[in-house]
């Protein structure tokens, strides 16, 4: 009977020090169950530090670790995408670079998604260290994403995860440069499942490589790429003011004619110009978001380019590779 295969995606980034600790779990722990096999997919995310070399004596050593090197670094979410252009297993397993995920509560993670009672397992901390402005950030990014995506409510998508292959092969026919996993995986399927378990510390003393831009810029892909709500909620601001500024004009002539003595407030006047003009600059920046997005999108910018593999003979589906 052919063993069930296991792919492990994992985008790499300033993990030279990390990165042999989660492929040794990797392969300790699928090694606890008979009728499984695996293959590590570790994306290099044109790192800055020394993990390409590192990655290379380990596939020299054994050929189920597969390397993708990306010729330039696009982002955590697209270096997973490349990742998944290349899978050839039955599951596919997401997980960081850095040890954070508990690899050891693999099957547990798993099993739900084995036995068909859901299309993705999400780990579930109970408890996440982070920086205060992280937090925040995710809570934020939280809210958002069950208005703008109808994620169901508390459902949070943590890096350590468990999909189904055909949920891989839906995702990556997104060609586009603004990829957002949590909107492309909804957008699949809605049977998703969170797994309770408890999280750990990195293994080095390296902080997280999402600063606050690239927080923001993801936060900005999930907010505009898969929902045109924002638009909405512009036009109804707009229309909600417009109705406000009639109103109110309505309301100052009728006092002017009833005292003719009452003079014009300067400083109300200018609270509202400021105000007002603030919004819809705020809504024109919006507005010029989409179309700048619109317009990179219709120039085919690539999503990623894939300098060279190391232990892929066959290519991968999709794969858009840099030949020079």
């Amino acid at each position: 009977m052919e063993n069930i295969l296991l792919s492990f995606v994992i985008p790499c980034y300033r993990s030279e020090y990390t990165i042999g600790k989660v492929i040794e779990e990797i392969i300790d722990v699928v090694g606890e169950r008979e009728g499984y096999d695996y293959e590590i997919i570790a994306v290099n995310d044109a790192s800055p530090d020394h993990v390409y070399r590192v990655l290379c004596k380990l596939a020299s050593d054994n050929h189920k670790i597969k390397i993708v090197n990306l010729a330039k670094n696009m982002g955590k979410h697209a270096a997973v995408l490349a990742g998944y252009s290349v899978v050839r297993g039955h599951f596919v397993v997401n997980l960081d670079d850095d040890y954070q995920c508990p690899i050891y509560e693999l099957w547990k993670l798993a099993d739900p998604v084995f036995h068909d009672e859901c299309d993705i397992a999400t780990a579930q901390y109970y408890s996440k260290k982070e920086l205060l402005w992280k937090r925040m950030g995710s809570h934020v990014n939280l809210m958002i994403s069950e208005i703008m995506l109808k994620k169901p409510k508390g459902l949070r998508f943590e890096n350590f995860s468990v999909i189904k292959r055909f949920v891989c092969d839906q995702v990556i026919y997104y060609k586009n440069p603004y990829p957002f996993l949590e909107g492309l995986f909804l957008q699949v399927t809605d049977r998703v499942m969170a797994v309770e378990m408890e999280g750990r510390n990195r293994a080095d003393d390296n902080t997280t490589g999402f600063t606050f831009w690239k927080s923001f810029s993801l936060f900005l892909n999930g907010f505009i790429s898969f929902s045109v709500k924002p638009l909405r909620v512009a036009t109804m601001i707009g229309f909600l003011f417009s109705a406000g500024g009639f109103l109110y004009g309505i309301y100052v002539v009728i006092r002017k004619l009833v005292d003719s003595e009452i003079a014009v407030g300067y400083s109300s006047i200018m609270a509202v110009l400021l105000f007002s003009s603030g919004l819809i600059m705020l809504m024109l920046g919006l507005i010029g978001e989409y179309i700048g997005r619109i317009f990179i999108c219709i120039n085919n910018a690539p999503q990623y380019v894939i300098r060279n593999t190391v232990n892929i003979k066959d290519g991968g589906k999709h794969m858009r590779e840099d030949t020079r």
